[in-house]
């Protein structure tokens, strides 16, 4: 896939990079399905009970210099109603979210709206509307089981800059795992259609037999008639773990697996049977569910009752896919039951499915007001995918090295439990008790004053000491500590808090946003 890209209904909204060639491609929300009158009938004429538009005001921080706020932007989107009073969209379309409204077609009153649930990882996200005014005559939709490939779809969402709801015909050509592009991580199930798009779409239904089969929400720009929506599959997970009042999101085994059994003698090497397939354990970070559990070169033959081929897929749904859809299909918690062989040895064992939060966080974050700490106009941060989104499109390449290869190989290297995050200098605001010490910009915390920065918090209780007289901060792969006089940067704190406009506190991570 390539050349994929978001829009909202202001304009095209640019997503990049990954942690694989993939992910370095594009992706876009889909907006619009043109119009075609053929499609218009009865059935439109009931969409429009069902149907909503989105209208929804954002605001991001930056994640560099996270006490400024970035401009007010505005977006338009699409949601249906299902049971229970509720819409359902996209989480792209009230992401940073800062004040919501929603209408139906054909009326001009707007209605303030409140989101309910959000899951960035799925690019789904639940909204109510406080007036039950505005579900009077609603028509909730419910939801129909996967289409088949070659079966026809219609999708339903307001496009850019119309009034009237926009019904187009596809084909469902294909279903595969891929990445989605909001999270510009996270990979589940996706089903692709032949449908013309535009920007304006992104979270309406899209339809078979009356039933929802899916959602609207991504493509690619660099081919026509390609679009994709988010299966049943996924939007029957998230709707299921949101009954108990929050949404925990999609769990992982937590493993990094190897294709070798293709070759014959690494499976006589491993001691497989010759009928045995499957695939190999390379790597199982600390974080991870499976710790303590599997081991590097264990191989996993089947997952439930669904065996595993040798490139690390399963039969599910008739369809090959790869084995994270077994992993899908469970709620946080839930146990699943792999067979793998260890020395020769088969053995079995149930895990629990968790959510694995890495040290340096895969997906894009939103609706968090970042947590950071200024001390001596050194302004410390999480090193994060949102923190290198400052780089621009082409972070993966632009960003330092040493960013780029701690990113990459962060679980991997981390062999410290009580690590949490890593902490980088995103910043150094000028002062005369940090002159020269530009050359630290971007630099990964190790320590300060000997004590071990496992998490930002950490920094609070290392500046109160001292040796000697001095802030003593060393860095990951870099032999040369900085220092600092530590009596000069106490008693330039508030100045330069000051000078720079820097709010006097800060919260951890504060949940600033209305949901």
């Amino acid at each position: 896939m390539e050349g994929l890209n978001m829009f909202s209904h202001n304009g095209l909204r640019k997503v990049t990079g990954s942690r694989t060639s993939s992910l370095a491609m594009l992706l876009f929300a889909l907006c619009v399905f043109f119009y075609q009158p053929s499609c218009f009938g009865e059935k439109a004429q009931t969409y429009d009970k069902s149907v909503v538009m989105i209208l929804a005001v954002n605001q991001e921080y930056d994640f560099a210099t996270p006490w400024k706020k970035g401009m007010m932007g505005q977006g338009v989107g699409s949601g249906f109603i299902i049971d229970g009073n509720r819409i359902l969209t996209n989480a792209h379309n009230v992401a940073n979210q800062r004040y919501i409204e929603v209408k139906k077609q054909n009326l001009a009153k707007r209605y303030p709206a409140q989101v309910q649930f959000v899951g960035h990882d799925c690019d789904l996200a639940l909204i109510t509307v406080p007036d039950p005014a505005f579900f009077t005559d609603a028509l909730p939709l419910s939801f129909g089981p996967l289409p088949q490939i070659n079966t026809t779809v219609q999708t339903c969402g307001f496009p850019m800059g119309g009034r009237q709801i926009s019904i187009t015909k596809g084909i469902v050509s294909r279903l595969e795992t891929t990445t989605y592009s909001h999270s510009q991580s996270s990979r589940h199930l996706v089903v692709q259609t032949d449908a013309a798009i535009n920007p304006g779409n992104s979270g309406g239904p899209v339809l078979q037999d009356g039933k929802v089969v899916g959602v609207a929400f991504q493509g690619l720009t660099t081919a026509d008639n390609i679009g994709y929506m988010i299966p049943t599959t996924v939007i029957s997970h998230f709707l299921e773990d949101v009954q108990d009042g929050t949404y925990d999101g999609f769990g992982k085994l937590g493993v990094s697996l190897f294709p070798g059994l293709h070759s014959p003698y690494y499976k006589e090497h491993l001691k497989i049977p010759p009928a045995e397939d499957g695939v190999v354990v390379t790597d199982i970070p600390l974080n991870s569910a499976s710790f303590g559990k599997l081991q590097k070169g264990d191989v996993l033959t089947k997952i439930d009752d669904f065996n595993i081929d040798n490139d690390g897929r399963i039969l599910i749904h008739g369809l090959s896919l790869g084995l994270s859809e077994a992993v899908d299909r469970k709620q946080s918690g839930e146990k699943i039951a792999l067979t793998y062989y260890r020395n020769g040895q088969k053995h079995q064992q149930e895990l629990s499915v968790e959510i694995n939060i890495p040290v340096i966080p895969w997906n894009l974050l939103y609706d968090v007001k970042p947590d950071y700490r200024v001390y001596a106009g050194l302004t410390f941060v999480q090193l994060n995918r949102n923190f290198l989104s400052k780089w621009g499109r082409s972070w993966v390449t632009e960003i330092p090295f040493d960013l780029r290869y701690l990113f990459f190989e962060a679980d991997q290297l981390n062999e410290n439990p009580l690590r949490k995050e890593f902490v980088v200098i995103s910043e150094i605001l000028p002062d005369e008790v940090n002159a020269y010490l530009q050359s630290y910009k971007y630099q990964v915390l190790e320590s300060v004053n000997g004590i071990t920065i496992n998490k930002l918090a950490d920094i609070d209780t290392a500046v109160q000491t001292d040796e000697g007289g001095f802030w003593i901060v060393k860095f990951i792969g870099n032999e040369l500590p900085m220092v600092i006089d530590a009596n000069k940067a106490r008693s330039r704190q508030d100045a330069i808090m000051q000078k720079y406009q820097i709010p006097m506190e800060t919260k951890t991570n504060e949940k600033e946003f209305l949901f």
